[in-house]
């Protein structure tokens, strides 16, 4: 069978969500990769990069732990094992994708997809075609031109987690969240880490009460330059204008991430004005008619989350189910690190800029029995809320379990829900979260 309902070329999480969604609905579905099934969130994303930062989790426990009362030491990392157990997480996910697309009749193509004619592609000598099309080919790392980078050996977000030994120094050209995450998880179990960010500050997505508490926390155990000047990158060393070098045995480049256009190129999609990513509509279909574009191709947040909501979204606009598209506002943004950091909807500056009357109340873990007793306390709650109908326009959480509790307020949000619902709610005692009540019942009493 070479002609499906719905083929969809990329199978990263907006891919393969979205082809699962299709045959839910009763719809035959061929999925074409070029590389791995999963895609970069499976395997060289967020799931490799999360069981590296629980082994730092684990780490910063044994040394908490040894400075209150219990004797343990911690006598270094097997970087062996850390990697076979990243790997037999990454297998075990692949496999279960796998599986399912069995389960549902999915025709999984390995391959790369070369544009023919309207909704007609060629792959490994074989012609697919569909009556619609989703596009979901994903990103690739975005390297700068840097003197001297080109000549010597480096690694990217894509090629980090396939070393075999542990960085002794390592250097990091960047300092955006993969950076940062990868930074933490690195620095705890033994390398010594340098991150280089050449703009004025790390982070510069995240809310600044929050960036500065994760900033005074990788100074303790790492070097970090703002605004730094790269001159030249040697085979084992990056000199910055003024003469300093920092010395490296591995090079890292996470300077963010470049959508994959190249089919969308040759099928002549047309593009936004810059020029950088395909247009689509509010049910994600592009300028041909059946032929659809989702995740990181088409810019906003690239997020895996947001990736798979969008597929489910061009899916439903498919049969004929259409909803509205995935809102920004909506979508959680988290920052793996110690502490945590989670945030979702308008920053203060957005929302006084959109004309809100704006209450925004903050308050500190250090306030919460549970992060007290539990030794958590760094980190805080703010909610950014409408005054005139107690609406929740954003919030952020810096601390313990801050990427869970984050959902409680996005739920709350998507129900319609506003603060006084939150401030009214009876919260377990003690936990973290009841620290997010507590800053629900300041607004209340503000507006």
């Amino acid at each position: 069978m070479n002609h499906f309902d719905v083929l969809v070329i990329g199978a990263g999480p907006g891919g393969y969500i979205a082809a699962e969604e299709a045959a839910r609905h009763g719809k035959s579905v061929a999925v074409i990769e070029r590389q791995t099934i999963g895609g970069t969130c499976l395997n060289v994303g967020c799931i490799p990069s999360k069981a590296y930062l629980e082994h730092a989790h684990w780490v910063h426990s044994l040394k908490k732990a040894q400075g209150h009362g219990m004797d343990v030491a911690f006598k270094g990392v097997d970087y062996a094992k850390l990697k076979n157990r990243k790997d037999k997480v990454v297998s075990s996910l692949q496999g279960g994708i796998h599986a399912t697309f069995k389960s549902l009749d999915i025709h999984f193509i390995n391959g790369e997809a070369a544009y023919v004619s309207a909704n007609s592609f060629q792959v490994n000598d074989q012609t697919i075609t569909a009556t619609d099309v989703i596009l979901a080919t994903g990103s690739r790392p975005f390297v700068p031109e840097i003197p001297g980078l080109a000549e010597v050996e480096y690694l990217t977000t894509d090629t980090i987690f396939e070393l075999n030994d542990l960085p002794r120094q390592l250097v990091i050209i960047g300092g955006g969240v993969i950076a940062v995450e990868l930074a933490f998880a690195l620095e705890a179990i033994g390398s010594q880490v340098t991150i280089l960010e050449v703009a004025p500050d790390i982070l510069l997505t995240e809310d600044e009460a929050a960036r500065k508490i994760i900033k005074q926390s990788l100074s303790k155990t790492m070097t970090l330059e703002t605004q730094a000047k790269i001159k030249h990158v040697y085979p084992d060393a990056v000199e910055l204008e003024g003469g300093q070098k920092y010395p490296f045995d591995q090079l890292l480049v996470a300077t963010g991430r470049r959508p994959n256009v190249a089919l969308a190129q040759d099928m002549q999609l047309e593009f936004d004005e810059h020029k950088r990513w395909p247009k689509v509509d509010d049910y994600y279909q592009t300028s041909q008619p059946h032929v659809y574009a989702i995740g990181d191709l088409i810019g906003g947040y690239t997020l895996a989350h947001a990736a798979s909501a969008e597929g489910i979204k061009a899916v439903k606009a498919i049969v004929g189910q259409k909803e509205r598209p995935v809102r920004d506002r909506q979508v959680p943004r988290s920052l793996f690190t110690s502490p945590e950091v989670a945030s979702f909807g308008l920053s203060e500056a957005d929302a006084k800029t959109a004309g809100y009357d704006l209450v925004v109340e903050q308050m500190p873990f250090a306030f919460n029995g549970r992060a007290i007793a539990v030794d958590q306390t760094e980190g805080f709650i703010k909610l950014l809320v409408d005054r005139r109908y107690g609406e929740i326009l954003g919030a952020v959480i810096c601390g313990p379990e801050a990427t869970e509790i984050l959902h409680q307020i996005l739920t709350l949000c998507e129900a319609e829900g506003t603060v006084h619902e939150l401030a009214a709610t009876v919260f377990s005692h003690p936990t973290v979260s009841e620290l997010l009540q507590d800053v629900a019942k300041a607004v209340v009493r503000k507006i």
